[in-house]
């Protein structure tokens, strides 16, 4: 990977791939990735983004709106956490085995990670706790949903991506981010599709998401969903 710049836009410049498009994609940490067809030099790539400048202002100042407005939650009695789509209110408690369990409506967290370990502990808890309910849920999702769509998935694991939502190897194996079940499961369910799409398609062309559409004909929906207020689904 290497970092370009073409007048006032730079970008990450990723390795070729069997492609006939470039895929020009603003990640979730408004950095702008490109990744051309093999046969592209660079200094054609530079002419491509260029073209596509409009695009890409338009899509960035989008991306900007949607951030000024992130949830920065606290480690409090009261404070809402999401899950699957649901806003459920925090407890710290004395006793339990757990650090963190979701009890008659409630996250309950053991009081001591916040007095020993403070909010970095609170949050660990947390990522824990979604990995831990998300990998069989969405494993679930995936073994329903391959079949739809006429692929076969490797294993799935829950993890921190950074910045995406999912991805795909070329092995096969399907990784998810943690903060993905916060989302509806109606979200979910996108997020998984289009992960099993790429295993079809790698690119983001028409092709792909002709499949996505196959599969779910209301995908425009949900990934509107997900583009403005994926920026609330964090802790």
């Amino acid at each position: 990977m290497q970092v370009r710049r073409v007048q006032d836009i730079e970008y990450q410049l990723l390795a070729g791939a069997e492609r006939k498009t470039t895929d020009i994609v603003i990640e979730r940490d408004g950095v702008v990735r490109v990744r051309p067809p093999k046969k592209m030099t660079p200094e054609q790539v530079d002419e491509t983004v260029l073209s596509k400048r409009m695009w890409i202002y338009r899509n960035l100042a989008e991306w900007h709106d949607l951030n000024a407005t992130k949830v920065v939650r606290e480690w409090v009695n009261g404070e809402s956490f999401l899950y699957l789509g649901s806003s459920y209110r925090l407890t710290l408690v004395d006793a339990q085995l757990e650090a963190l369990k979701l009890k008659d409506g409630r996250f309950q967290l053991l009081r001591s990670v916040m007095e020993t370990e403070g909010p970095a502990g609170a949050q660990r808890a947390f990522e824990q706790f979604y990995k831990d309910h998300g990998q069989s849920r969405i494993a679930r999702r995936v073994a329903d949903l391959a079949p739809k769509v006429g692929v076969v998935a490797g294993a799935v694991q829950i993890k921190d991506l950074g910045f995406r939502w999912a991805n795909c190897t070329s092995e096969g194996s399907l990784h998810f981010h943690w903060k993905c079940l916060m989302a509806p499961l109606t979200v979910i369910d996108y997020i998984v599709v289009h992960e099993l799409c790429h295993l079809r398609h790698r690119d983001h062309s028409e092709a792909f998401w002709n499949e996505i559409d196959k599969v779910l004909p209301n995908y425009r929906e949900r990934k509107e969903w997900l583009r403005q207020r994926g920026a609330h689904l964090a802790l």
